[in-house]
């Protein structure tokens, strides 16, 4: 019997992972220019984290999650998220108390999250975010957003589309919170279950519930903007001076509610316009989230950061038509003729290796017409032909495959004729 991959995850093999590792080197190479580090946390986490960190209210923590129990009794969760995790590290470690503030920080690895698999979304994910912790400047929001905004642009994508908006302060949300409230409850029982019980814990989700999206209510829904007090309305403004200052188009959008309980003030999504991509257009989401470092037990600290899913990234370049370039091909391909020459190439193999060159050779006895053919197959710059009269001689033969040119060489100088080449 034969077993299958499960369902919702992936196999990436050679010839497409190299497009995941072009995306994750252009990640790490802006992280390190705008001063992130890395920081890596356990793919699983105890369970409490994600209900005080994502909220109990959200649909991550109430249908998507992986959670079992191990072997201590104790309630263990795969991360469906990479934010949680990060500011828990950030507590825990007591990066509040670094030097060099805030604290600029990214990660990237898998998620889970049990979902209906379909195009560009699976159950096995994996995640690049950003987290800056420790300023309340909207001009870190606007760095946050620039650093994501010019990966997708390096990477090559034209078509795309930020949109933002702000949750406000909590007085702002509280305000806000009552109106929705008092706009829901009367037609509330015509709403799915979700939203039913949404309405008191957290009306703000209501908005995001993507059964009820096109109920006459949510349409007429009070808008936060309209209850943002003057500190909320000058933050969002200073959002968007610096965003054009950055030179980045963006649009406000009022109804734009992220689907975690953590988020406040600043709140953006980048979305991809290319035709074909699909219904869900959403390339990666972020905001703001002052208070979840206190949430899970540390200091007053505020946070901003995004996350962005690599499947996604990838999905749009091929709808834009994108062709990531590939190095492809080796630096020399050592054939051989004979048994001694055989047993040598083991070695010869090794000392180029070591010299910083990219080389292979045959381990399945092929002739030697077979072998120049696996040569051309690995795009082989050159093939070192070595036979045993050559090894006897202390020769070797080199053919540089693109003209064609072939010279021999003693064997004892064969590294150091390939390292001036």
């Amino acid at each position: 019997m034969s077993i299958s991959i499960p369902r919702g995850t992936q196999d990436i093999l050679p010839g497409e992972v190299e497009k995941w590792q072009l995306i994750e080197n252009k990640a790490r190479e802006l992280c390190e220019k705008y001063q992130y580090r890395e920081i890596r946390t356990p793919i699983f986490e105890h369970t409490d984290l994600f209900l005080r960190g994502v909220g109990d209210t959200t649909d991550i923590v109430q249908k998507e999650m992986y959670t079992f129990e191990d072997r201590g009794g104790r309630s263990i969760t795969l991360r469906p998220e990479g934010t949680a995790s990060t500011v828990r590290a950030f507590v825990e470690k007591k990066m509040f108390g670094y030097a060099n503030q805030p604290v600029k920080l990214y990660y990237m690895g898998p998620m889970f999250r049990y979902e209906r698999p379909q195009a560009g979304r699976f159950r096995q994910f994996v995640q690049f975010g950003i987290e800056a912790l420790g300023s309340n400047d909207p001009a870190i929001d606007a760095e946050v957003i620039s650093l994501a905004m010019n990966l997708y642009k390096e990477m090559g994508l034209k078509k795309l589309k930020l949109i933002v908006n702000s949750l406000g302060d909590k007085e702002s949300r509280t305000a806000h919170r009552d109106a929705l409230v008092n706009h829901f409850k009367p037609r509330i029982g015509e709403f799915c279950k979700d939203c039913q019980n949404r309405l008191e814990k957290n009306p703000l989700r209501i908005l995001d519930c993507k059964h009820d999206h096109e109920h006459e209510l949510m349409k007429s829904a009070p808008s936060i903007i309209e209850y943002l007090n003057d500190f909320s309305k000058n933050y969002f403004e200073k959002l968007q001076q610096y965003l054009t200052q950055l030179d980045i188009p963006f649009e406000v959008d009022p109804n734009l509610v992220r689907g975690l309980d953590y988020y406040n003030h600043t709140a953006f999504e980048i979305m991809s316009n290319a035709e074909g991509f699909g219904a869900i257009t959403t390339l990666c989401g972020g905001g703001r989230y002052n208070g979840l470092a206190e949430e899970i037990g540390g200091p007053e600290t505020p946070g901003i950061g995004f996350a962005l899913s690599i499947e996604r990234f990838i999905a749009a370049l091929n709808a834009e038509g994108v062709g990531l370039e590939i190095t492809e091909g080796i630096d020399c391909y050592l054939a051989a003729l004979g048994d001694e020459a055989k047993d040598y190439t083991v070695g010869l193999l090794q000392q180029l290796r070591l010299a910083g060159f990219s080389a292979e050779r045959d381990y399945l006895d092929r002739k030697i017409k077979a072998q120049f053919k696996a040569a051309d197959r690995l795009k082989a710059k050159y093939v070192a032909v070595l036979g045993d009269e050559e090894l006897k001689n202390n020769k070797i033969n080199v053919k540089n495959m693109a003209t064609g040119e072939q010279v021999e060489i003693d064997l004892d100088s064969f590294i150091k004729y390939f390292q001036e080449l």
